[in-house]
C-alpha cells in the first residue's frame, strides 16, 4: 500500500490555501521551537534518550538497509546510531536520500561513516558516488508530528513523492519519524486518504 502523508487532491482552492497557510504558520513555529531547544541543557540528555529508542527500533525491525537523513536545522543526528547498527553486521546497509530533480521522487545512495560526501540540492550533503539502493526502513525527520503519527515536513513534498513512487517489487518500507518531543502538535491536518508514519521516535517515547 502506498503511503501518503501530505497530498491534498480535490480540495477547493480556497480551502486548500487556508490549509496551506495553517501548515506554513505551524511549520515556522515548530522550527523556531526546535532551534530554541537546541540551545538548552536538556538537548544533550534528549539526544541520549532519542538515540537509545532509535537503536531499539532498529533491533526490533532488523532491516536490511536503513535510509537515514543528513541533519539540518537543529534536527537529531541519527548518523551515530546508524553507524553503530552497521558495525554489528557486515551485511547491513545504509543510504542517504538524494534530490535528483525538483518535484521528483528522491533516490537513496549508499552511505557509510567513511563515505566521501559532496554538496547536494539545498546545500545538504550527499554521497559523492551514485550507488543506488532501496532501503526497507526509512528514517524521516519531522518538523512536527502528532500522537496519531501524522508528519509535518518542510513543505517540499519530497518524502511523499518518494513513497508514492516506491518500487512495487520492494514492498512498502517501514517509516520511522524522528523528532524531539517539543515538535509534537496537538493535531495535524490530514485527509481521509492520508496515512500516518508507522512509528514516531522522540526523546520521550515511541508513538
Amino acid at each position: 500500500m502506498v503511503k501518503s502523508i501530505a497530498r491534498e487532491p480535490g480540495l477547493p482552492s480556497a480551502e486548500n490555501a487556508t490549509r496551506s497557510s495553517l501548515k506554513t504558520a505551524l511549520r515556522a513555529r515548530l522550527l523556531a521551537e526546535r532551534e530554541r531547544f537546541a540551545d538548552t541543557p536538556q538537548r544533550t540528555q534528549a539526544d541520549v534518550k532519542l538515540a537509545a529508542r532509535l537503536a531499539d527500533v532498529l533491533r526490533q525491525y532488523s532491516p536490511r538497509c536503513v535510509g537515514l537523513f543528513w541533519p539540518v536545522a537543529a534536527e537529531f543526528d541519527a548518523r551515530r546510531v546508524v553507524a553503530h547498527w552497521l558495525s554489528g553486521d557486515a551485511a547491513r546497509r545504509a543510504a542517504l536520500p538524494v534530490i535528483v530533480a525538483p518535484h521528483a521522487p528522491m533516490a537513496y545512495h549508499t552511505w557509510t561513516p567513511g563515505s566521501p560526501m559532496k554538496e547536494g540540492r539545498y546545500r545538504i550533503a550527499v554521497p559523492a558516488h551514485e550507488d543506488s539502493i532501496v532501503p526497507d526502513l526509512l528514517l524521516a525527520p519531522c518538523v512536527g508530528f502528532d500522537a496519531s503519527r501524522y508528519r509535518l515536513g518542510y513543505g517540499g513534498g519530497y518524502f511523499d513523492r518518494t513513497l508514492a513512487a516506491w518500487p512495487a517489487h520492494a514492498g512498502s518500507p517501514v517509516t520511522v519519524g524522528v523528532a524531539y518531543e517539543c515538535s509534537r502538535a496537538d493535531s495535524l491536518p490530514h485527509e481521509a486518504h492520508d496515512l500516518p508514519l508507522d512509528i514516531v521516535v522522540t526523546d520521550a517515547t515511541c508513538y
